[in-house]
């Protein structure tokens, strides 16, 4: 037979997934309704204005040879750190000098490589290959140091990317050279002011470098070349322009003194309107993914809303057969009292105990919504004193004893040896240990048992209750210190409870800055920690906080 509340709960189920269904209908309708209309508006502008397509499509070109360009820069810059590794190993290795003589050699593209020490200085170091032909140094060094006393500001730019983290490759046009060009750059230490120069032959990096990603970017859709802009003469170009003009140019960042230039292959206007209008479909269909993760968050939202009003409907369900039971008992035996139909003093005082008890357990229900209420209005006082956790241990056991043995509990207590004072507000701390109980009390069903355990934890010191209820699933673990929110078990239905305990017990903790540290498994057991800083001190004015 189903229970009334069983019922209950179906049929709230039953609305809550009919309600679902409408709101899912109407999000649906938001999605088609702009798709519709966009797709429409699509199709009404297959025949743009070709100056806008052809402006349009000028960007992607100049987006193109940006990559390009970038990825001329990554080589030189990868190559420039190697450089830089290998000669600042030269101090410090005997043989790594003629090592990097020999790797300098095998390098088609690098002419020589100089150190200087300073944008002043009094001495420039050369690293040539073997049979460089070079008979005037004195000569060679005067140049380069008069190139780079005319480019200081640039080298001093670079000493700042460098302080930031960024070692810049600078390209400088050295004067009455065709066929060479000057890449600076600084080392890494910071502490220096050394420069690092490689010449290279620009013609030799573009044929045996660059050449490959041209091919690669250009495929079948592009022709790519570099140019000399003085000449006119055209390097590597993956097809020959003939007479079709460049359609976009760009500088070879590296080397100043070439450009990149690309033209489209084989399409026409009408072409490009095509493949537009698909682009733009494609535009389309990623709109529509992104509304229909955004109608997922909304319905995610609405959902998380309906399963919030049901829990301020279990709450007040709960909390009313929660006050309504003790009262209910209160009455009848007062009544019983009050009539005079108990003979024996015996058992008046089992009805005088009953009383009470209720009385306290109506109380705790009580103070347990008042004081959440007062938490959530940030209107709760604590009053903050160094205390001893074994005596408040005790104390709230001594008060919670005769429910445990009444309910047919097992319990062990484990006290704490050498256990620091720490600072706590007393009734509240209290106050979390009674709800951790409640809730060990209320979800053990076949194993009644409950262990409390004391005990240091290095920086701090901690509040253990233990259980051997039925457990929490990990799922639930993450959703029990959310206000009002119940364990989805089969016990829901028939255990009585605010949805408040474990809510309130994480706010007080939190206002002690502390931390509930929660250890469960279905089946076996939870185990619900409380831990307080033992570096937490009173100071001038904190006692009342």
């Amino acid at each position: 037979m189903v229970s009334l509340r069983q019922a209950q709960t179906d049929k709230w189920i039953y609305k809550k997934n009919h309600s679902m269904k409408k709101i899912g209908l109407i999000l649906i309708l938001i999605i088609i309704l702009p798709i519709a209309f966009l797709l429409v508006n699509e199709l009404g502008k297959l025949n743009e204005n070709e100056q806008v397509l052809e402006q349009i499509y000028n960007n992607q070109l100049q987006a193109i040879l940006f990559s390009v360009n970038q990825y001329s820069e990554d080589v030189v810059s990868n190559s420039a750190n190697s450089i830089i590794e290998d000669l600042e190993s030269i101090n410090n290795s005997p043989g790594s000098a003629e090592t990097f003589n020999n790797l300098l050699n095998e390098n088609k593209l690098v002419t020589f490589i100089f150190t200087i020490d300073s944008l002043n200085p009094e001495h420039i170091t050369f690293y040539f290959k073997r049979n460089s032909g070079v008979s005037n140094l004195d000569s060679l060094e005067q140049y380069f140091k008069d190139v780079i006393a005319n480019n200081a500001n640039k080298i001093n730019k670079l000493y700042g990317y460098r302080d930031i983290g960024y070692n810049k490759i600078e390209p400088i046009v050295l004067p009455e050279s065709n066929n060479q060009s000057l890449l600076v750059f600084t080392g890494l230490n910071t502490q220096t002011k050394r420069i690092y120069g490689t010449v290279i032959n620009p013609q030799e990096f573009i044929t045996n470098i660059l050449s490959s990603r041209l091919q690669e970017v250009a495929k079948n859709e592009f022709i790519i070349s570099v140019i000399n802009p003085k000449t006119g003469y055209q390097y590597n170009s993956t097809k020959d322009f003939e007479k079709r003009s460049v359609q976009a140019q760009k500088t070879l960042w590296i080397f100043p003194d070439y450009n990149l230039g690309i033209s489209l292959v084989g399409q026409s206007i009408e072409d490009l309107i095509r493949e537009r209008a698909m682009n733009n479909l494609i535009l389309i269909g990623i709109l529509l993914a992104i509304l229909i993760v955004a109608v997922w968050f909304v319905y995610r939202a609405v959902k998380k809303e309906l399963e919030l009003a049901q829990a301020k409907a279990d709450f007040v369900s709960n909390v009313s057969h929660e006050l309504r039971t003790p009262l209910a008992l209160i009455s009848m035996f007062a009544e019983t009292l009050e009539m005079d139909r108990v003979k024996t003093e015996e058992k008046k005082k089992e009805y005088y105990t009953i009383i009470s008890q209720e009385s306290n357990r109506l109380g705790r229900i009580v103070n347990t919504i008042l004081n959440f209420s007062k938490m959530e209005a940030g209107k709760r006082k604590f009053n903050f004193e160094e205390e001893d956790l074994n005596e408040v241990v005790i104390q709230v056991y001594q008060n919670y004893s005769y429910h445990l043995y009444n309910k047919g509990f097992d319990f062990e207590y484990e006290p704490g040896i050498d256990i620091p004072k720490v600072v706590i507000d007393r009734e509240a701390v209290s106050e979390a240990i009674v709800n951790l109980l409640d809730n060990a009390v209320k979800y053990s069903t076949e194993t009644k048992f409950i262990k409390m355990v004391i005990g240091n934890e290095n920086d701090s010191v901690f509040i253990e209750v233990q259980d051997k209820g039925i457990g929490i699933s990990e799922e639930d673990q993450q959703k029990v210190f959310d206000k009002f929110y119940r364990v989805t078990s089969g016990l829901v239905h028939t255990t009585k409870g605010t949805g408040l305990g474990l809510s309130l017990v994480k706010q007080i903790m939190d206002a002690h800055k502390g931390k509930i540290i929660l250890k469960s498994k279905i089946g076996e057991g939870s185990s619900f920690k409380l831990s307080f800083s033992k570096k937490s001190q009173l100071n001038n004015g904190e006692k009342n906080a």
